[in-house]
């Protein structure tokens, strides 16, 4: 069974999505510094090359048009998307921000932290430095507008991490671990909206990047810094009590527990090496922020808001900009609810993680490589004789092809409910024009990291079953709440590929072959559940990974349903029987969806006292099998193992392949 995994997407749009309040207006008051803006808005108004010619301003000899260019740019990398992005790096974006900027951005790296000093391109942290050291005289609004000059310059730089590789190790080469973690370490006397920037942006560059992971683990203050922003919910002293900032510090907590995550595990002598970072830091923070919300009502909160004053939340036009901080309480509301619905989002994807506990398969030190003895036995066996020594045949029952051992998440019981809750779609969750699109986003991402979560939780319990797997009412409500969730989510055919509604169907099968493959043969199948299966498998005909890993969790669910034993199931059976055995054709399906056809079949029919022999015989199961022996050695001596994952899906499909031919041989050793 396929493991997976913690999923990337959607980070940009937008967990933490920075508030329209932090829009760029220069150093100077908007009324003397409104004749900078000029410099910039005009490039967005006329749309051509707009990207270059914003790099350009970020050399230009005005401090104003700096902060304005970089504002702008921010916000193309938030909603532009990947290629946007894309065209930033290839534009050498990182060449201006490496140099060093005017006077009054031209700063040396502060670190409080007592590392001493490194040059670094934009330079904004020694005047950081003076306003958190005299932070009473400083002028307010030259610390709001590098505050803010400083957020956008981050939030550039992570999203540019998401972009490729090649932008991720130029933004590694920037050395930017000393200046985030200064940020973080000084956290209680600057904005939580720059230190939570700073904090989605080590997020993201400590996630699968030795590089960054490495320099942090290596300094103890930095680890120590971490777990105390974790363990205090993001702030030690949340002195204004109002709901955005006690938001934004909570997201702040949920990110920190983010990137210990992505470092661990940590060696000694450090002092979380000895901490369950799980159970005693993870989980109690982010368990109550999954549980207290309730999505149906921030919709209703949505719906009354929108009734109430129906601003143009979704409309950004840049000839507004700059505009006044002012905003309605409306704004404020709408604001709020992004905001936790993102701190929703972001603890699921950091979950989905926790969830993910199957141990990577381990490959046979003593395989044959080259599989030639394997295939010169299988050439044999292709010759095999009708009626085979009976003694013989009897000892080549099939074998498991999952032997994964690994401990049973205890965590399932406390997750289960909020998850269930969580993927269950509102009126709001799909709704094309949306009244509020933030909301509409936000609440499809958590359907979809809600989904994932489960997933990973099943398929881990899947191969580690414990006490749990003999709760059949546990399977049975679960799969019921999925396809009760899916229902409104739509037919799968008729969703637009690449959309929330397509990506939660992709998702969701893993959660019912997950279930499924824990309680073999005890979900009671309907046909019109099993035929939008089959459905969904036939639509993902492609070649990529993406959808061979689709048609492959069909077919586990399908295979689950075909096995319940009742008579009145026979047939659903029929059907899905009918399906698997026309996956065996050569050119209809790739070659893993056809070894898992195969599987599943063997798994049907394991038992020949089963009601469901009467299908076997009638539908001549055993001989499309024995048919399919040559296909099957051929397709698994056509895997390229230099490819990535290669050399385990062969080592997979022999398995696949000596099972087949021992069933085969079982099943005509019978003689029924």
């Amino acid at each position: 069974m396929g493991k997976s995994q913690k999923k990337r997407a959607m980070r940009r749009h937008n967990p933490m999505r920075v508030p329209d309040s932090h829009l760029p207006r220069g150093i100077a008051p908007a009324s003397t510094s409104s004749n900078k803006t000029e410099a910039v808005l005009p490039i967005i108004k006329k749309g051509k090359n707009v990207v270059g010619t914003l790099i350009g301003r970020l050399t230009d000899p005005e401090e104003e048009v700096i902060v304005e260019a970089a504002g702008a740019l921010r916000n193309l990398c938030i909603d532009g998307g990947y290629e946007i992005c894309a065209e930033m790096y290839n534009k050498n974006i990182l060449a201006p921000l490496r140099r060093s900027s005017p006077k009054y951005l031209s700063l040396s790296l502060y670190n409080p932290m007592g590392e001493g000093s490194k040059h670094l391109g934009f330079q904004i942290s020694s005047t950081l430095a003076q306003y958190i050291d005299n932070s009473n005289t400083a002028p307010e609004n030259a610390q709001k507008v590098v505050y803010e000059f400083a957020e956008n310059v981050i939030t550039i730089l992570w999203c540019l991490s998401e972009t490729s590789n090649k932008a991720l190790n130029a933004v590694n080469n920037l050395g930017l671990v000393p200046f985030l973690m200064a940020f973080l370490s000084s956290r209680d006397r600057l904005p939580l909206a720059t230190v939570t920037s700073v904090a989605q942006c080590l997020y993201v560059l400590t996630d699968d990047n030795p590089p960054v992971g490495d320099e942090i683990r290596a300094n103890l203050s930095y680890v120590s810094c971490l777990l105390d922003i974790a363990k205090a919910r993001g702030v030690q002293d949340v002195k204004r009590k109002n709901p955005a900032t006690e938001e934004r510090a909570l997201t702040l907590g949920i990110l920190a527990c983010g990137i210990l995550r992505n470092l661990a595990p940590f060696p000694p002598p450090s002092s979380i090496a000895s901490v369950d970072l799980d159970k005693e830091i993870i989980l109690p923070l982010l368990v109550p922020v999954i549980s207290s919300v309730s999505l149906h009502e921030e919709t209703s909160i949505v719906r009354g808001f929108v009734q109430s004053e129906k601003p143009d939340v979704n409309h950004r036009d840049p000839k507004h900009l700059p505009r006044s901080d002012h905003k309605s309480e409306t704004e404020l509301g709408f604001e709020r609810i992004e905001m936790k619905l993102r701190a929703v989002q972001l603890a699921l994807e950091i979950l989905t993680g926790v969830c993910a506990t199957l141990p990577d398969p381990d490959l046979d030190p003593g395989a044959n490589d080259d599989g030639e003895i394997e295939d010169e036995v299988l050439d044999n066996e292709n010759a095999m004789d009708e009626t085979p020594d009976d003694s013989m045949a009897l000892d080549d029952t099939p074998k498991k092809t999952n032997s994964h051992t690994s401990n049973t998440p205890s965590f399932l019981s406390t997750l289960l409910e909020p998850l269930l809750t969580l993927i269950q779609p509102t009126e709001l969750s799909f709704l094309t024009p949306s009244p509020h699109a933030p909301t509409t986003s936000a609440l499809g991402a958590i359907h979809i990291a809600a989904f994932e979560c489960l997933s990973n939780a099943f398929l881990a319990l899947a191969v580690s079953p414990g006490s749990a797997v003999s709760d059949v009412s546990t399977g049975q409500r679960v799969w019921g709440s999925v396809w009760v969730a899916l229902t409104s989510v739509g037919n799968p055919a008729e969703v637009v590929p690449g959309s929330a509604r397509a990506m939660i169907w992709d998702v969701a099968v893993g959660v019912l072959w997950g279930v499924g493959t824990v309680w073999p043969g005890k979900i009671v199948p309907e046909e019109g559940l099993a035929r939008v299966l089959i459905a969904l498998c036939d639509a993902r005909k492609g070649d990529d990974d993406d959808d061979a890993a689709v048609r492959i969790k069909c077919i586990g669910a399908l295979s689950a349903l075909a096995q319940h034993g009742d008579p009145a199931s026979l047939d659903v059976n029929r059907v899905i029987v009918s399906y698997l055995l026309s996956l065996l054709v050569p050119g209809s399906t790739g070659t893993e969806t056809m070894l898992q056809a195969v599987e599943s079949l063997i798994d049907i029919f394991a038992d020949e006292r089963a009601p469901a022999e009467g299908n076997f015989r009638a539908g001549n199961v055993l001989e499309a099998l024995a048919g399919a022996i040559e296909h099957v050695r051929r397709a698994v001596r056509g895997i390229n193992r230099k490819k990535e994952g290669g050399r385990e899906l062969r080592r997979h499909g022999e398995e696949v392949r000596d099972n087949l031919i021992a069933f085969v041989r079982y099943r005509r050793a019978l003689k029924v």
